[in-house]
């Protein structure tokens, strides 16, 4: 079999691609990616608004920090949160909205 007609992916687009799969593979980065999909949010309000302590909410920041997929901007001692990548909020939104319809359809495959 000819392999150049193929194209593949570097080992280094395949990690990030896993990586963000593994970061929208999470209920609570589902929820906080989602929230902050609609508005910049400091700590204690992801944590009031998802009931979930501060701790959690903090530790599942840093991860999504980590892959870029949330920034922060400082004032005075709060720091607010808001997402910084529109790709894979895309590809969120997608997500739930393709499980929604999947959903109300009684989770009937068409």
């Amino acid at each position: 079999m000819d392999k150049s007609n193929h194209s593949f992916l570097s080992d280094e687009t395949t990690q990030n691609v896993a990586s963000i799969f593994k970061a929208l593979a999470d209920p609570t980065r589902l929820r906080i990616l989602y929230l902050l999909s609609q508005e910049e949010c400091s700590v204690s309000h992801i944590s009031e608004v998802l009931s979930l302590s501060q701790s959690a909410i903090s530790h599942q920041l840093s991860f999504l920090r980590n892959l870029r997929l949330v920034k922060f901007r400082r004032s005075a001692n709060t720091l607010y949160y808001s997402c910084d990548d529109e790709h894979v909020i895309s590809l969120l939104i997608q997500a739930i909205e393709h499980a929604e319809c999947d959903h109300r359809r009684g989770g009937e495959h068409a």
